[in-house]
């Protein structure tokens, strides 16, 4: 059987210029990267009109290591829609170097439902990370510049928030102290790194909307605070347009195409678990520009990419989707029922069962708190037994959602049609109980104090018994709420693996609380972020990381990446 990687290398692509055509992107908005990759350019949202088409969100369970395979559902879900003769373009998020080396070794789908040049994408594609880590680097740079070269604004170095960023898991760096070597070489202090990713500069430019957006969002970063508790913003150190120079280019959406041709964004790539998951706004938008159904994604599952995709980006772009996929797979499913990895191609129905409710918990909360209307795409194994998918199409329906077996993976769009027509279904009609894009509601009102903001997402979505405040939380979001950011939507930084702050806690748990240890403003992003359990945003690498796996031979050809 080939490999992720082989089979996209056997794939000849077609010119991107070709794709572009396609989409129906005029040339002179076009920046080609070779003959297979090329950049939008984002006035093409403002020059040419056009009507927004359906939007169409791909979520998941929680994560096990059984796999779901959520970027191959929405990009199989494309090419079936493509297939069906439906004008369809992708947008996805673009991977970031640390789990490519670290824990995933590919995230540009799979099978045969993937992007390509998935070697690109997964490695330095265009360079936008680059882009994003030299800005937020430089942003460091000027404040500490700022400090030793007099600290005209006061700022108390015990109380510096910014960090700067790499794109690699690297432990080592989550803790450091730098400034030494002598008066010369900077004010001695306690420091840490980020992963790129995690970077308030990576939401920003997710949720930008035009460059000048992009400068005064960039303005607004908080760094640190003075003596007296004042925040300090990137617009007090004159860093934002510099910033901006460095992200002017990397702004532009890249056009990529899947195996089958069907036009695709990979643009931007913040983590869900860390940060709100979603690609950026640009790439959505021009996506339903272009197409008449635009199909995205968020990371994770359902309950940290969908809510944030539906509280966040929906909520400060306007969106509203027209249809919501939840993928599964049997074999996830019965390892939240308790089945240990190297069992689950056994047909084991009580297992199953015991596993469900994850999947029944993320369906109900887009139909019932966000009122949307849904399709479980159960993404299909060899392994699974008729008995198996029955027990799950049963459950679905008696919450009156209809379940659609997707064999995208081995058949590429081809294998996608019974869910393609489900998907056009919804967004044509809504579903049984009405449900469409404009019912859609959010899981908590602006009006809410932010502290209410986190225990409706607690209560509402992870189906919490209530959010337990650790004091130093509790004074920082008073401190947020007295400086004028207690209007903004809430970003939850937990563990992507149950819908508790307990990553042990599979399926769907109940009689647990949610602890909050820390909380910080993204004044740029425009939301605040609630770090729960021991949640980092600095990953590192595990004992054998796919960086053991991947090489590359003397002709330039790359092997390993899955």
């Amino acid at each position: 059987m080939l490999s992720d990687i082989e089979i996209a290398q056997a794939t000849t692509p077609e010119p991107i210029s070709a794709i572009a055509e396609k989409a129906g992107v005029p040339e002179s908005y076009l920046e080609m990267y070779g003959t297979n990759k090329a950049k939008v350019d984002y006035n093409l949202l403002k020059d040419v009109e056009h009507t927004p088409g359906k939007l169409i969100l791909v979520t998941a369970i929680n994560p096990t290591p059984a796999g779901e395979g959520k970027t191959t559902t929405t990009v199989g879900l494309a090419d079936a829609l493509a297939k069906q003769g439906k004008n369809v373009v992708v947008a996805l998020r673009e991977p970031s170097l640390g789990p490519v080396f670290g824990i995933k070794g590919g995230a540009a789908g799979g099978g045969y439902a993937q992007v390509i040049p998935m070697e690109d994408i997964n490695l330095h594609f265009t360079g936008d990370f680059h882009a994003i880590g030299a800005a937020n680097n430089l942003l460091a740079a000027l404040l500490d510049a700022h400090i030793h070269n007099g600290n005209e604004l006061g700022i108390d170095v015990r109380k510096i928030t910014w960090k700067r960023v790499v794109d690699m898991n690297d432990r080592q760096l989550r803790n450091i102290v730098d400034g030494l070597g002598g008066k010369a070489h900077g004010v001695p202090r306690e420091d840490g790194f980020d992963i790129t990713v995690a970077s308030e500069v990576m939401a920003i430019f997710c949720l930008a909307t035009s460059i000048t957006d992009l400068k005064e969002r960039l303005g607004r970063i908080v760094v640190g605070y003075t003596y007296d508790d004042k925040p300090v913003t990137a617009h007090d150190l004159h860093a934002e347009g510099a910033m901006t120079a460095l992200l002017k280019d990397a702004l532009k959406p890249n056009l990529v195409q899947t195996l089958e041709g069907t036009p695709a964004f990979v643009h931007g790539g913040p983590f869900a678990n860390i940060a709100h998951g979603c690609n950026s706004i640009m790439a959505t938008r021009m996506a339903m520009a272009l197409g008449d159904y635009c199909v995205t994604e968020a990371g994770f599952g359902a309950d940290l990419g969908a809510e944030k995709f539906l509280d966040i980006k929906c909520r400060l772009a306007g969106l509203a989707p027209d249809a919501v996929v939840v993928v599964a797979t049997v074999r996830a499913l019965k390892n939240h029922g308790g089945v240990a990895k190297a069992d689950l191609n056994e047909e084991n129905l009580e297992a199953l069962e015991a596993g469900l409710p994850n999947l029944l918990q993320h369906v109900e909360n887009i139909t019932q708190v966000y009122h949307l209307p849904c399709v479980v795409a159960i993404n299909a194994f060899p392994t699974d037994t008729p008995a198996e998918l029955k027990l799950v199409e049963d459950k679905c329906r008696e919450l009156g959602v209809n379940v659609a077996l997707s064999e995208v993976w081995a058949k590429g769009g081809e294998g996608g049609q019974a869910l393609a027509t489900e998907v056009v279904r919804l967004c044509d009609e809504g579903d049984a109980e009405g449900r469409n894009a404009s019912t859609f509601e959010f899981s908590y009102g602006d009006d809410l104090s932010l502290a209410e903001k986190i225990e409706a997402i607690a209560k509402r979505i992870y189906h919490a018994d209530g959010v337990v405040f650790e004091p130093a939380a509790k004074k920082e979001l008073a401190q947020l709420e007295s400086l004028g950011f207690g209007g903004m939507p809430v970003c939850m930084a937990k563990t992507q693996y149950s819908f508790s702050d307990d990553a042990s806690k599979l399926g769907a748990p109940r009689g647990f609380t949610v602890t909050v240890r820390q909380a910080k403003v993204s004044a740029g992003a425009g939301f605040v972020v609630a770090l729960t359990g021991s949640i980092m945003t600095m990953p590192g690498l595990g004992k054998t990381p796919a960086a053991f796996k991947i090489d590359v031979d003397e002709t330039g050809k790359i092997s390993g990446l899955f």
